[in-house]
């Protein structure tokens, strides 16, 4: 049985949707997969971005009065909209009378209702197609089948834990054991994107295929004045394409590099082409967010983990075409130059992490100093940036690798942390919440910059 802490290390990677791991998966029962789901369904994005839409809708009910007449709506509820806005209909400014107002509030509950029905299909569907796959081809059931894992089970863990960009998987070896199933892999990658980095634009395109559909005005005020419903992931069409562009930019460089350095590699070894294209695809997608991976990642040239690492590092939205921070709301203090001291004296993101790593390197400097080649800064570096983007990616730990090999080492299959200290680990759990709660610490360290 794995340790309290590390038990407790499981659940928080699970909730911070990380996939980071110190104990191999098979040692959790049916019963405990089952609660790893839920805490992988209640951390992941789209979930939680959900209530965060519930939660915002109830803040403003509670103004409005008993009855949803529109004429009985309360004017001070009425927010005043960009100016390049307008009612198409009657010619007037979102916001300028009650209606407008009435209307804004039935935008919201339309988009809480599209972005639950987005996460109810998408788990549905990628449930189905994975137990049709794992039914319909005997190599991948037969994995399941040695290793004591319900096809049920696997179908709707793997499709919460991908969808949520978790990472975790039911197998130890993660989505290596099937390097040889491509369909299976091929099912996964729309799940990836659909869930993190492309959601804003698969989310836009569905509102407005239903505002096509069903002509309802919520749909065209919600495409229209994006900006006013407070919700992160909708933007404006145009943001939307850049952030697809640069999205797909990114898998399209990774995977060039990807595949002019391992093609041939070890990690490679017992595949043909199509099996390596589609292993160097689903490798390259999962660096992002998610942490599954097909392919041993310690055995990955340095290039290709240090190109990982930044992977790892930059926000999902990351976009490097000519946007405008449309979320970005004025504020007194912003005008008038004047900032908190808190903003002052608060540290960059990157600086964060440097100190993260430097504690783990003291925490483990003795492990360091006998085991050098397991135990080194890049190691730690992939670690603690894995960690921080919730992704999951680890170089694991070998015996093989060892400078000394006096006594006995079992190689496991769980992560590079799952060798550390307890301190260590801790630390860890510390860097996944903050990497979880990203967004509130992004604009740190003003005062920190030299240039």
């Amino acid at each position: 049985m794995p340790k309290q802490l590390d038990v407790f290390f499981t659940s928080v990677s699970a909730a911070t949707v990380s996939s980071m791991s110190t104990v191999e998966m098979e040692v959790f029962s049916n019963s405990q997969l089952v609660i790893l789901t839920i805490l992988m369904v209640l951390g992941g994005e789209v979930f939680t971005s959900f209530l965060e839409i519930q939660l915002a809708r109830l803040k403003l009910s509670k103004h409005l009065p008993p009855t949803t007449a529109p004429d009985q709506i309360d004017h001070e509820l009425t927010v005043v909209p960009h100016p390049d806005h307008l009612d198409t209909e009657n010619g007037k400014k979102p916001g300028s009378d009650v209606n407008t107002q009435y209307l804004k509030y039935n935008s919201r509950r339309y988009l809480g209702h599209v972005v639950l029905g987005y996460f109810l299909v998408v788990h549905i569907v990628g449930s189905i197609l994975i137990f049709m796959y794992v039914t319909i081809f005997s190599s991948a059931r037969q994995v399941l089948k040695t290793k004591g894992i319900k096809t049920p089970t696997f179908s709707v863990f793997t499709t919460v834990s991908t969808f949520a960009n978790c990472g975790f998987v039911p197998t130890n070896e993660n989505m290596i054991v099937f390097k040889d199933n491509s369909g299976l892999l091929l099912l996964l990658i729309p799940q990836i994107l659909l869930g993190n980095t492309l959601y804003p634009v698969f989310l836009r395109c569905t509102i407005r295929v239903l505002e096509r559909i069903t002509r309802k005005s919520e749909f065209s005020f919600l495409l229209r004045n994006h900006r006013e419903m407070g919700y992160d992931h909708l933007l404006s069409g145009v943001h939307s394409a850049f952030l697809a562009l640069t999205v797909l930019g990114f898998i399209f460089v990774q995977f060039v590099l990807f595949c002019a350095m391992e093609w041939n590699s070890d990690a490679m070894d017992g595949m043909n082409w199509y099996q390596r294209f589609v292993a160097s695809l689903f490798e390259v997608v999962n660096s992002r967010h998610t942490g599954e991976f097909v392919v041993d990642i310690s055995t990955i040239s340095s290039a290709i983990l240090v190109l990982f690492v930044i992977m790892m590092y930059l926000p999902p939205y990351t976009s490097f075409l000519p946007v405008k921070d449309e979320n970005k709301v004025s504020t007194n203090s912003d005008i008038s130059g004047k900032k908190g001291l808190l903003e002052y004296f608060t540290l960059s993101t990157i600086s964060y992490l440097a100190v993260f790593v430097i504690l783990i390197c003291i925490t483990e400097r003795e492990k360091m100093k006998n085991d050098l080649v397991n135990f080194n800064v890049l190691n730690i570096i992939i670690e603690v940036t894995s960690a921080y983007g919730n992704v999951g990616f680890s170089t694991g730990y070998s015996c093989k690798r060892r400078l000394n090999q006096d006594g006995d080492c079992i190689d496991k299959w769980y992560g590079f942390a799952g060798r550390w200290s307890s301190m260590g680990k801790f630390i860890l759990i510390v860097v996944m919440f903050f990497g979880r709660l990203k967004k509130y610490s992004m604009k740190g360290g003003k005062a920190w910059k030299l240039s």
